[in-house]
């Protein structure tokens, strides 16, 4: 029987076959950082990685190509999703991570699932692979990286509230669609996170 870390050698040679080359950097980039909060918050290091691994697999796909292959599937997409469908890859994805690479665990695919728009309420993993796809070493654009980076070995919750205050910021400067989950997960978040918010800032 297959090992889990041959399961994921496995598949990091199936991805580097089918994404491109900075696609698949950027996924072994966030499985590695998927790993090291798994050390951080004591959750399931190879569940964190090949979460984190996957997150991506169905970018190989352009987003008409992913909307036609979600209605051949019967992936219901939402009007945000269409309206948006950068995020879309991440409902396909899970999909794939269950049927194409056999991941069966719930919470992998759960993660997989929300790692764009977040959702209220995350688990643990999902929260893991999130801010890991914002915070791993190939990323540079942010303003904030540097405080959200050390930011998320401190508190999980905190991490979001900062990284989805910013997105929101973001989308409202360029106009951009925002999901309702993310208004729903920023909600979340910043009611979560005041009491701590307010007792930090005195």
């Amino acid at each position: 029987m297959i090992t889990m870390n041959e399961q994921i050698i496995l598949f990091r040679r199936q991805l580097e076959s089918t994404l491109d080359p900075m696609r698949y950097e950027h996924s072994l980039s966030v499985s590695f950082t998927c790993a090291s909060l798994a050390m951080r918050y004591q959750y399931d290091l190879l569940n964190a990685e090949l979460a984190g691994l996957l997150h991506d697999c169905a970018k190989r796909y352009t987003d008409s190509q992913l909307i036609t292959r979600c209605k051949k599937h019967g992936l219901q997409l939402t009007d945000d999703e269409l309206r948006a469908p950068a995020v879309i890859h991440a409902r396909y994805g899970a999909w794939m991570a269950q049927y194409k690479f056999g991941i069966e665990d719930p919470e992998i695919l759960s993660a997989i699932r929300w790692h764009t728009t977040g959702k209220a309420n995350m688990s643990l993993l999902d929260k893991i692979l999130y801010i890991a796809d914002y915070i791993e070493p190939r990323r540079n654009k942010a303003s904030n990286l540097n405080q959200v980076r050390y930011l998320a070995y401190q508190d999980l919750d905190l991490t979001m509230y900062e990284i989805l205050a910013g997105t929101i910021q973001y989308l409202g400067k360029k106009k951009g669609h925002m999901d309702v989950m993310t208004k729903d997960a920023y909600h979340y978040y910043e009611t979560l996170t005041r009491p701590m918010r307010e007792k930090e800032n005195g």
